[in-house]
């Protein structure tokens, strides 16, 4: 396990306190689980998340005290004399976007988990790249030993198992996430369990999101082609609306089906299954252009001062929200990626879409438009 962790983290972490812990230390504790928590201190949402995080992490390890400041971590000689109860082999470490040491310093101070350190500047672009972060706060869980990523979304961890009673929160099938009624916009309900046997779609979207709309008329007619074909299909709608509504409104235009907009909670794992985000902007544009804004400012004068094109260029998306669609089929055994050139060259949509309309600073070799769909074609496990 050591050898993956020092690989990601190198081979020092920081505590609150500012003490150095090796990480193949973490291994001796028998950590199990580690959490990425990526933020900034000038990030608003960031410090409610801290507060929140650390009353979770207390539980979890049954601290005496879960709060900020709650403990410094884990100290470098830190050993487990015994098997630590499964709970405690959770660890968490901070992958700031600040420019400002003593923002980082203070922001830091209270944590009572660990952080990469501050001078660690190009270790943390590469995880902010690995792990596609394109907003903050993110929470990501994975597995300490494989390497493997557990839980995109540790956000909605926090908020649905407050008490850490579904550790390690792996994903569970499709077919126990979705187990429930299903709606259709005339008020028909039938169990989900009707669908046994289908190719299944799970639309992620929302009718204050205009990228989502468009999508949804392009998504209707590809749905009636399918339909009339005779195909064992159907699409599930999980609302991202802020109303009922909103969702009234929205679901009166599709055809298809929906998950109930009161049950919460089961809109909520299908959002953790498939890693589905959505926040607004509160700042964290700002933290990730931080991150990134010296660096792109050293490469372009590098390549100006030998009269060159940078090989990268750095942009700024032009929209204030970043929109929440995205289509994730449940139809085959093995899950493949590929990009089409457009939507209309398949008349089965089996994609997943995700516009970053959220103003971001990233580092791109292709300049898009902002709003612009990146389209993520992929097939997974049949329902069955």
């Amino acid at each position: 396990m050591s050898g993956f962790l020092e690989e990601l983290l190198g081979e020092k972490l920081v505590t609150g306190g500012g003490e150095e812990v090796d990480v193949h230390s973490l291994s001796a504790r028998g950590i199990s689980l580690l959490g990425l928590y990526f933020g900034c201190s000038l990030s608003a949402p960031c410090a409610q998340l801290s507060a929140s995080l650390a009353a979770f992490y207390g539980r979890l390890r049954g601290d005496a005290a879960a709060g900020p400041g709650a403990g410094a971590g884990p100290g470098p000689g830190a050993g487990a004399a015994a098997e630590p109860e499964p709970r405690r082999r959770l660890e968490i470490v901070f992958v700031s976007s600040d420019q400002d040491q003593r923002q980082w310093q203070d922001f830091v101070r209270d944590m009572p988990w660990l952080a990469l350190p501050y001078k660690e500047k190009h270790r943390k672009l590469k995880l902010w790249n690995k792990y596609r972060i394109s907003n903050i706060p993110s929470l990501i869980f994975l597995d300490a030993t494989t390497g493997k990523v557990v839980c995109r979304n540790g956000l909605l961890v926090i908020r649905d198992d407050p008490e850490g009673l579904e550790f390690p929160w792996g994903p569970k099938p499709f077919r126990e996430v979705i187990a429930g009624p299903l709606l259709r916009n005339n008020g028909q309900s039938l169990e989900s369990s009707s669908l046994e046997g289908s190719h299944v779609g799970v639309y992620f979207s929302a009718h204050w999101c205009p990228p989502c709309r468009s999508l949804t008329r392009v998504l209707v007619e590809s749905y009636r082609k399918i339909k009339e074909a005779g195909q064992k299909f159907e699409i599930i709608f999980v609302s991202a609306d802020r109303s009922e509504d909103s969702f009234k409104q929205y679901f009166s235009e599709m055809p298809w089906l929906a998950v109930p907009y009161t049950d919460e909670a089961r809109r909520s794992r299908l959002n953790r299954l498939y890693g589905i985000q959505d926040s607004e902007d509160d700042g964290e544009s700002e933290a990730a252009k931080q991150l990134i804004q010296p660096i792109a400012e050293k490469i372009i004068a590098k390549y100006k001062a030998k009269e060159e094109e940078a090989p990268l260029l750095f942009f700024v998306a032009g929209e204030l929200v970043r929109a929440p669609c995205s289509f994730h089929t449940v139809s085959g055994s093995q899950e493949r990626r590929r990009q089409p050139d457009t939507l209309s060259q398949h008349p089965f949509i089996t994609s997943s879409v995700a516009s970053s309309a959220k103003p971001c600073w990233s580092p791109c070799r292709q300049l898009k438009s902002p709003g612009s769909a990146a389209v993520e074609w992929r097939e997974q496990s049949r329902m069955t």
